[in-house]
């Protein structure tokens, strides 16, 4: 199975992006991973319902059948670092061809998204920005990875 996280809009930190390029190249030792940014939807409006709209549609199109689809969402499922990687486990298993974590932009998800996805996954209760989602996610898949492999990483 191959992982792909998505995310809408470029990040504008360059520290994040540091991080990101570090995590992905270290998840690549792991298992096929791809990390796709996929762009904001130019619209001449701040309104989230529509941008939340327009979004979906990208998304919507972007998605194949078999997809697994886990969207990363305030009010989703949370595991500590030990069930993320038994999650990721099982789902490793699984018939599909592509497990896709999404994170939405910063309106969230239409519910469309909601609805094609089979699972939400939360990172905390508090709130972060979805920039800095990007490189906690990576992380916390890598510490799944080693937990996997029993590494020292997740003690260290």
């Amino acid at each position: 199975m191959k992982i792909e996280l998505w995310a809408i809009g470029k990040t504008s930190a360059p520290y994040l992006d540091t991080g990101i390029g570090i995590f992905e190249k270290r998840l690549k030792n792991y298992l096929p991973f791809q990390f796709f940014i996929l762009p904001d939807v130019k619209l001449k409006t701040t309104d989230g319902v529509l941008l939340r709209k327009e979004e979906g549609k990208m998304l919507l199109s972007k998605l194949q059948i078999d997809d697994y689809v886990v969207l990363l969402d305030e009010h989703g499922k949370q595991l500590d670092s030990v069930e993320l990687a038994h999650w990721t486990e099982k789902r490793l298993a699984s018939s599909q061809r592509r497990l896709i974590f999404i994170i939405g932009g910063a309106f969230g998800f239409a519910p469309e998204v909601y609805a094609r996805a089979q699972e939400q996954l939360s990172l905390s209760r508090m709130t972060f920005s979805h920039q800095m989602v990007r490189l906690f996610f990576l992380e916390q898949l890598y510490r799944a990875m080693t937990i996997l492999r029993n590494e020292p990483y997740h003690n260290t």
